[in-house]
């Protein structure tokens, strides 16, 4: 596993939310809901996104979106539409006057808007629960990120929008490979895209050295690694490995496992069938005791049971899976 693919993979979707909006002018929709990640795909008509600080960009058929929280952000018909409904955590949408509004707009499966046939058809998959894995890959995207039609990612679309509105067995972890892959193809155009400046670990995959050094790291964080022992795997010395480590990614080889050990480590934590033994097993660390003072020194407190999940996933509509 790269290092992309590990910080993807801490990004991955686990019952995300998936949503089809149809909309007839006017409308306008203020989205709070704190989400670290959101891709916005137009399917029919056309539609503006607003960033909390930036200009109005325009979407139009095929043209996908990526949109970083938690910053709020809104998305009409048209810039000038002041907003009429607001989308909170846990996908909570409200009238101005505070009604809700998941019932009443409710158009079918998976499916919401103020009209069964509007000029706007809209597909939204936002990833709900922050993982710490993919802090370093979401804190350098931009706030808002558009991509044309691409021969990439339009049969992604044209799958995803099939899929929204079918209703069959293992249906949620369909859209959710779907949602990862578009996701995975957006990224991966803008980091290779020239004005990107993309971030330092980014460019440090492509070092023969330091990249190696990266996926050993990032695809066995179990191992007993030392500075010594990784050097001797890379054929190289340890004061190199470390200069040329350090000059690209920004620190050491073993603060670097270590900062990605306990990551991984929160991330785990969310996932109530492991026990915090078996995650300290996974995340290269002989105790739980010793993860747990680990973890509080590096995440300023100690890591909760796995069954007691720190963001728990907050309660979808009732039409959305």
């Amino acid at each position: 596993m790269d290092a992309l693919a590990a910080l993807l993979n801490g990004q991955r979707a686990r019952g995300a939310f998936l949503l089809r909006s149809v909309m007839d002018p006017p409308w306008s929709m203020r989205i709070e809901d704190e989400a670290p990640l959101t891709v916005v795909v137009l399917a029919r008509g056309t539609a503006w996104i607003t960033p909390a600080a930036g200009p109005p960009v325009e979407l139009t058929p095929g043209v996908a979106a990526l949109a970083r929280g938690p910053a709020p952000y809104t998305v009409a018909d048209s810039p000038d539409t002041p907003p009429q409904i607001s989308i909170g955590p846990g996908q909570i949408c409200r009238s101005l006057d505070g009604t809700r509004l998941e019932e009443p707009m409710s158009q079918g499966l998976r499916t919401w808007g103020n009209s069964p046939d509007g000029h706007t058809v809209m597909l939204t998959g936002t990833y709900e629960t922050p993982a710490e894995t993919a802090r370093d890959l979401l804190t350098t995207l931009p706030p808002l990120l558009t991509f044309p039609p691409t021969p990439t990612h339009t049969p992604l679309i044209t799958a995803l929008s099939t899929e929204i509105t079918t209703d069959a067995p293992g249906q949620s972890t369909v859209l959710d490979r779907l949602l990862d892959l578009l996701t995975i193809t957006l990224l991966r155009t803008w980091l290779t895209t020239p004005t990107s400046n993309p971030p330092a670990w980014y460019q440090a995959h492509s070092d023969p050295l330091v990249g190696q050094a990266l996926r050993l790291l990032h695809h066995n964080p179990a191992h007993p690694w030392t500075l010594n022992s990784l050097a001797t795997h890379l054929n190289t010395s340890r004061s190199t490995l470390t200069r040329r480590f350090t000059a690209l990614v920004g620190e050491p080889p073993i603060t670097h496992l270590t900062r990605h050990r306990l990551n991984l480590a929160a991330d785990l934590l969310n996932n109530p069938s492991l026990t915090l033994e078996s995650i300290a097993h996974r995340v290269g660390y002989t105790t739980p005791y010793s993860l747990s003072t680990a973890f509080k020194r590096h995440h300023g407190h100690p890591p909760k049971p796995p069954h007691h999940p720190t963001h728990p996933k907050p309660k979808p509509p009732h039409n959305q899976k």
